[in-house]
């Protein structure tokens, strides 16, 4: 295996891993992580343009690259917001419920009708999300508040991203991850807005140099990972990328265990462990090289 391929999708999952405490960061100056997401991927487009400028003139060639421009935004925006709140080893475990998403969207979308094997590995993840969401305080194993459903939204649109990557396997690369910046411009932006008009959410604060370095900052950080996967997974396996992936998992839970943001139970490890077996499990059937929203 390369050296340089596999750092850079291992610094791609540090940076989504790791991105829930600058996420935080900004919501204590006032922030929300919609707003947050609609800031820095706007920062993160102008870069892309400003290096590929043509990309934009791919956009119409398939309506498809819309919906990944939808599935991309709405990734982020669910797991953006998810991190921000309540636990976050919860959050990042129901957000990679990725295999489940994936036998349910591989047929009607890509034409691969579920195996046993599929079917085995779905079984394996539903049980390792029944374990996460079971708590003492809940006789069901159900989504409890905003960010398990923010979470699980997140995990099934980033099901999707994958699944539209792969079909858009023959688009040029520029025009894939213009759209998937857009979209989540478009999209946090719509939330962030709807939000206002429901009064859940007020408007961003008056610029500051403590928090919009801090957005530029974690902007370049994004487009750099997103740029840093492109580079690993189109010269590494399609099974060597889906478990490097993975860390993104390992990054974001010891990270916030370590600050105090998660919290790692006997019964959450266990759940965990199953759905990260069967995302492992599922990362040896990818024909394409997955994506990350991440």
């Amino acid at each position: 295996m390369s050296v340089a391929p596999a750092l850079a999708l291992v610094f791609n999952a540090f940076v989504w891993g790791v991105s829930w405490w600058p996420l935080r960061a900004l919501a204590q100056h006032g922030l929300h992580p919609l707003w947050a997401t609609a800031i820095i991927f706007v920062l993160s487009l102008l870069g892309l343009l400003c290096v590929r400028p043509q990309a934009w003139r791919g956009l119409t060639q398939s309506p498809w690259l819309w919906l990944l421009a939808l599935a991309s935004g709405l990734t982020n925006v669910g797991f953006n917001w998810a991190v921000t709140q309540g636990d976050v080893v919860r959050a990042v475990l129901l957000f990679y419920l990725m295999p489940l998403w994936v036998v349910l969207l591989a047929w009607p979308l890509l034409g691969e009708r579920p195996s046993r094997i599929s079917m085995l590995r779905l079984a394996l993840a539903l049980m390792g999300l029944v374990l996460v969401l079971k708590t003492p305080d809940s006789p069901w194993p159900v989504p409890e508040g905003l960010t398990d459903w923010l979470a699980i939204m997140g995990g099934f649109c980033f099901a999707l991203t994958n699944i539209l990557l792969r079909k858009l396997h023959h688009t040029p690369e520029p025009t894939r991850i213009l759209a998937m910046f857009a979209g989540g411009v478009i999209a946090a932006t719509l939330a962030a807005l709807g939000g206002m008009g429901m009064g859940v959410l007020s408007a961003p604060p008056a610029p500051h140099t403590a928090w919009v370095f801090m957005a530029a900052l974690l902007s370049l950080a994004f487009l750099a990972g997103n740029l840093a996967l492109q580079y690993g997974a189109a010269r590494l396996s399609a099974s060597t990328t889906s478990l490097i992936m993975l860390t993104e998992v390992l990054f974001a839970s010891a990270s916030a265990v370590l600050l105090g943001a998660g919290e790692l139970t006997a019964q959450t490890l266990g759940g965990g462990a199953l759905i990260l077996l069967a995302a492992l499990w599922a990362s040896f059937d990818f024909s394409k090289p997955p994506q990350s929203p991440s």
